[in-house]
């Protein structure tokens, strides 16, 4: 893949190309600079060819976060809800910017993303309608009052794919909220699949920090 990097708005972004035509056009939010670990894990998977765009230098807690939350630690920061302002940021200059290298208009655009950054994917779905994929990988679904937001509100387009995935030992845990994230996962995915949404979920063996790549990787190559 070629690789492009470029600054928008604060935020550092790479750029991946196929050097096809037409093909799908990934936006990868990554706690990483770049995409390099992704890209050789897509690479192990013989994924199908597609552009990726990754986003990095982000504030992590405050980027993609859909409204304020207290710390889970004491060592922790806390979230601050900056969801909204960044997804602006990516509509509105972030992919424009990549889809200017492309040779011709994307076959179709997805938003993926693992922890945090999962939850903000499923989250950009209700706020926009540029998406027509989503995949959340590993996603922070434990996220206080997310669960009731997916219950209460509709998506501005309903994904032609959507992909779910968790460690089977990440809700072991005696975190009052983090331990809520099995669940959640499961009743968000339900949910989904009861509104007739291509839904593949996907249970990986670990806790929330094993197979990060392969398991982003594997999202990725479920939805292009």
């Amino acid at each position: 893949m070629e690789r492009k990097e470029f600054a928008v708005g604060g935020k550092t972004a790479t750029l991946y190309l196929s050097g096809m035509s037409g093909r799908p056009l990934v936006v990868f939010n990554n706690y990483s600079e770049n995409g390099d670990a992704v890209v050789k894990a897509l690479s192990e998977i013989n994924c199908p060819e597609f552009d990726l765009l990754c986003a990095g230098n982000l504030n992590w807690d405050h980027d993609l976060s859909p409204w304020e939350c207290s710390a889970l630690t004491k060592n922790d920061p806390p979230f601050t809800g900056g969801a909204d302002g960044y997804l602006e940021l990516l509509i509105s200059e972030i992919l424009p910017t990549a889809k200017a290298e492309l040779r011709e208009p994307p076959s179709h655009t997805c938003i993926a993303g693992y922890s945090l950054a999962g939850l903000f994917a499923l989250y950009a779905m209700y706020r926009c309608d540029v998406f027509d994929c989503a995949a959340s990988m590993s996603g922070s679904l434990w996220f206080p009052g997310f669960r009731e937001f997916v219950f209460e509100n509709t998506m501005r387009r309903v994904p032609e794919k959507l992909y779910l995935s968790l460690g089977d030992k990440e809700s072991k845990t005696k975190h009052p909220i983090l331990k809520t994230v099995g669940e959640n996962t499961e009743l968000i995915a339900k949910h989904y699949k009861n509104l007739g949404i291509d839904l593949s979920f996907e249970l990986n063996p670990g806790n929330h920090f094993k197979d990060a790549d392969i398991r982003t990787a594997k999202g990725i190559m479920a939805i292009v």
